[in-house]
């Protein structure tokens, strides 16, 4: 009778461990969204794989490939892997990695820890899932806790909100890096394209980085020129424009950046980052 007992216990035991631990293995979170993925987290070697793309759209990095190598870059951190290989370069230093980058379903596996601990977030494990905690964005030493995003329609307007870290450190240095010259304040802009007159901007969208109590710490709109102008005037009438509201000063904007700011955004719904506070389009 006991050891009936004994081997319904055992069974019982090892059915929850394996649930807890195919549980931890198949859902991993990014400052606490839980990330959807055709391809799961596996363990390998006691160690933590996750699916690069995780990593590309979720942390702010940048992904460039060469022959085998798969190049990582956020600001001033460069790491570079090699499939199947147990080396590592982080910033020209050759380290060495516990499980060798690797190839499977046509998506390459990295390994979790060391890629979020040296782009700088912090990674905890429950019993259901793999937690990434990465770096909030301050803004003279305020921390954000949100980018409010806001654009209209020719009926209606959308405000959203996207509140992961990385999302909103990556756009916020889009804005300060692509910010050209300082310029004059057209002489007309707005929401509407009503405005017809030679040299008129519309307000593509506005961009407030919220602080932990909702308040605005730095708020950007950019605008882009209604009508083409005459080549001789393309100086005086830039295409892009970016207005930093909190200091009323007006800079040349440029298409690439308000363009990779609209694919971030994108990325950042599709992956579960962006809540919508109000939606008024007919």
């Amino acid at each position: 009778m006991k050891k009936a007992f004994f081997g319904v216990f055992l069974a019982i035991f090892l059915f929850i461990s394996s649930s807890t631990t195919y549980a931890a293995e198949n859902q991993i979170k990014i400052d606490g969204v839980a990330i959807a993925s055709d391809v799961k987290p596996e363990i390998k070697d006691k160690r933590t794989m996750v699916p690069l793309r995780v990593f590309s759209e979720n942390l702010g990095t940048r992904v460039e490939w060469s022959n085998s190598k798969v190049i990582l870059t956020k600001s001033d951190m460069k790491v570079i892997l090699t499939l199947n290989s147990s080396t590592a370069e982080k910033n020209g230093k050759k380290m060495l990695l516990d499980v060798k980058p690797y190839m499977k379903n046509n998506r390459v596996f990295v390994p979790l820890r060391f890629i979020a601990e040296t782009f700088g977030c912090n990674v905890n494990y429950s019993k259901f899932a793999v937690n990434v905690d990465t770096e909030p964005l301050f803004i003279d030493g305020v921390q954000v806790k949100a980018l409010q995003h806001e654009y209209h329609m020719t009926l209606g307007g959308v405000v959203q909100q996207i509140n992961g870290n990385a999302y909103n450190k990556t756009i916020y240095n889009i804005f300060v890096k692509n910010k050209g010259k300082k310029v004059e304040a057209p002489a007309n802009y707005s929401w509407s394209f009503s405005i017809d007159t030679l040299g008129s901007y519309y307000k593509n969208a506005q961009y407030d980085f919220l602080d932990q109590k909702g308040n605005s710490l730095v708020h950007f709109d950019v605008y882009s020129l209604i009508s083409p102008v005459p080549s001789e005037l393309s100086t005086k009438y830039p295409e892009i424009l970016i207005h930093d509201v909190s200091k009323d000063e007006w800079y040349l904007f440029n298409d690439i950046g308000r363009k990779s700011i609209n694919q971030l955004i994108d990325t950042a719904a599709k992956n579960g980052f962006l809540t919508i506070i109000s939606n008024t389009v007919v």
